[in-house]
Formats: C-alpha cells, structure tokens, sequence
C-alpha cells in the first residue's frame, strides 16, 4: 500500500469522501488512532484551511481544530475578519500519530510517507470545494501543498503564487502559539498569525 487512492469514492462529494475516509487503510497510522478525522465544512465556503494533522482531542472526538489549538484559530479568525461558518477546515494528514507516555499520548510529527499517502484525500477536498482562499498552517501542510522545499517561516504571510486556489497565503500552524514559554511569546505569536490571517481576509475582500 502507498497511499489512499484506491479508497477514494468513484464520485466525489464531501458526504462521500467522508464516509470513504473512515475506512482508509492507505498507510499504518489508522492501525492506533481511535478514527479517521476528516475535514469539515460546507461545500460552498470560500476559504479552506488546511493543518497538519489531528490532536489527541481531535482523534477522540472526530472533528478538526476542536483542542486548544483549535481554540486559537477560532479566535484569530473573528480577529481578522473571516467567517468562521464560511471556512472548510481539514488537516494534510487525517489520522492522529502518537507516542504513549503512561496515560498520556504525546503528538509525534506525520512522516513523508503519511504525508505522501494521505494526499489523495486532500487532492479530492480541494477539487470539491475549489476554495477561494486557501490558507496552509504550518510545515507539514506546506510540504503536503507547497512541496518538500517551501519554508514557512521564510513565506509566511504573503500572496504566494499558486495553481491550487487564486488566493494562497502560508503561516504557522496554531498549535506553534501553543509552544511558546510565556505569555509575551504567545502574544507576539498570536498577532503575527492574526496578520498572515488578515493578507487572506484582505484578498478575499478585494476580489483576490
């Protein structure tokens, strides 16, 4: 097996997708996660935002963004202006990876290969909702849309030039808000990832 094409549905629909995706066995990450966490969203939303891959919460519960990071998006969307309820969100990987530490499960970093086997399943989100916008967070969304060699640190925050969607803007992934040791850092992180949020906003306003 090296990725998830031959689980994608003959017709792509996110109904269908959806139900597709829970029995993905396209690479081995589905063998420990509780399930599939797959995007969600209306078909008709003009912004598609794509992270990396699910949390803990997220692979308990079955929906994206729904921990704290996900918190963190919520907050910086009604900042910069986006409509939370006109915003498909998904991750480049759809099954939690982790590491076991007593009762704990410590998020490990997806591997090219989860990346790369997932892809088909990112593939058929974008050809369905043909976003507007199209706003990537974080490293292993941009290596999965952007390629191997895009930096995000380096791109952030800018209208990148793209055949995926007309308007296309990178930025760090919530979660790196998160990381920081103190309230200052967490502050700092939080506005510079409202900023990159708001090149988006400001596209979308103007038409692209």
């Amino acid at each position: 097996m090296t990725d998830a094409s031959e689980f994608l549905p003959p017709r792509l629909s996110l109904t269908a997708l959806r139900e597709a995706a829970a029995r993905c066995r396209g690479c081995d990450l589905y063998e420990d996660a509780t399930q599939t966490v797959f995007g969600e969203g209306r078909k008709s939303s003009r912004t598609m935002l794509v992270g990396e891959t699910p949390g803990d919460r997220e692979d308990r519960e079955g929906h994206p963004f729904v921990g704290p990071a996900g918190r963190e998006l919520d907050k910086a969307l009604e900042r910069a202006g986006i409509d939370r309820a006109d915003v498909y969100v998904t991750n480049a990987v759809k099954h939690f990876r982790f590491e076991e530490r007593g009762k704990r499960r410590i998020h490990q970093r997806p591997d090219a290969r989860h990346i790369r086997a997932c892809h088909p399943w990112l593939e058929a989100e974008l050809r369905v909702i043909r976003p507007e916008a199209l706003i990537v967070m974080g490293a292993v969304a941009a290596k999965a849309l952007l390629g191997n060699t895009f930096k995000v640190t380096q791109e952030r925050g800018r209208l990148l030039d793209s055949d995926l969607a007309p308007i296309v803007v990178a930025t760090i992934h919530p979660s790196a808000i998160l990381r920081e040791r103190d309230d200052e850092g967490r502050k700092r992180q939080r506005e510079a990832f409202t900023r990159d949020l708001e090149v988006a906003a400001e596209a979308i306003a103007s038409g692209g």
